[in-house]
Parts: structure tokens; sequence; C-alpha cells
């Protein structure tokens, strides 16, 4: 039997795929994320999941792989970790009192076959202040997050509302996810249904 490999170092990605499964391996794809020329910026997180997705496949074919990659979209621009803490300001300084949008791309493949989908949400911030940013930077958290904030975390503070689904912000949209490999007939039958 097929193991479920998911391609991600996310903590928060492997805390919410135990939602859908009760077991599953984590297998880091160590994948260069390099983009083709022109690509849009709401087709980047698709494209990096499928490519993470393929490289663990390439050396684990037997089994359903899951690759994973989360984007945030402000102005047509794509917003991902900070390099550094000016890095971080800058972006919570742009995101102050926006709208933004959070896209996570999937990719689940088995038997060589790869099906792909995307999720938006849709982040309102509240304006915040340098005092808050810099208070929030202070934390440490925004520095392995796509657009420099947790959703789930302290960063919950800085935003005013959401529009479609908070775990999709989180790193993966769990009940779409669900949905997708029960369609392809990538989840156990002893899990379906039990875990959502």
């Amino acid at each position: 039997m097929s193991r479920i490999i998911l391609a991600s170092q996310s903590p928060r990605r492997q805390e919410l795929i135990g939602y859908i499964l009760s077991e599953y391996e984590v297998i880091v794809s160590a994948v260069e994320e390099t983009l083709p020329d022109g690509i849009a910026p709401e087709e980047v997180p698709e494209y990096l999941a499928g490519v993470k997705a393929q490289a663990v496949a390439a050396e684990h074919p037997d089994d359903v792989v899951i690759g994973a990659d989360t984007v945030v979209i402000l102005d047509g621009q794509v917003l991902g970790k900070p390099k550094d803490a000016d890095d971080a300001f800058h972006m919570l300084r742009s995101l102050s009192g926006k709208a933004h949008t959070v896209i996570t791309g999937c990719a689940i493949l088995q038997d060589g076959r790869m099906t792909t989908f995307s999720d938006h949400t849709r982040v309102e911030f509240y304006p915040l202040s340098d005092r808050e940013i810099l208070d929030y930077i202070a934390t440490g958290e925004p520095f392995d997050k796509a657009g420099a904030y947790g959703i789930q975390g302290r960063g919950s503070v800085l935003v005013k509302r959401i529009e479609g689904d908070f775990f999709n912000v989180m790193g993966l949209p769990v009940a779409r996810l669900k949905r997708e490999m029960e369609r392809v007939k990538a989840l156990p039958r002893q899990t379906q249904g039990d875990r959502i």
C-alpha cells in the first residue's frame, strides 16, 4: 500500500494535514524554487507546489505526494517570506489598512499523474502604526511566513476581516484538499470522512 507524503517543512501544514490523515510522512523537497519567466503572480503557488511534489515523487514513485505553496499578493506583486527585519517592516507597512489575496497552491501526485488546484482568500488589515509593526516583528513570528505575518498567531491582531478559508491563509486549504484527494482517489478509504 502506498504511503502519503507531505512535501513540506511547514509545521502549520503538518498540523493541518493531520485533520485529514491519521498517517502520513514528511519528506522535504530540496528543489530550487525558481520561476519561469513571465509567470503570473496568481500561478506561482500552484506551479511551486507541483515542483515540490515532483521532486519528492521522483524519489518515491510508488507513493502519493502532496506539495503546497502559499503566497501573498498585494497590488499584483508577490510577497514571499521576508529576508530580514527591514524587509518584514516594509511588507507589513505595505499591507497596513489594505486588502490582499492569499493563495495556496496544492499538488497531488500519484502514479505519475499530477492534479493541482489553488484556493484564494481575501484578507484585510487594520491600519498599523510603526510601533505595532515593530512590536510584532520583535516577536520573531514574521520571518518564516509569506507576507511577514501568521494569521493563526500574534499576527491575528493585525487582521480586520477575511473572506474565504482561514486555513488557506495558514498554508493548507484542508476542506478543499480532502475533497480533491477523494476525487482522485488518493485518500485511503479508512480515513475518508472520519477526520473532518
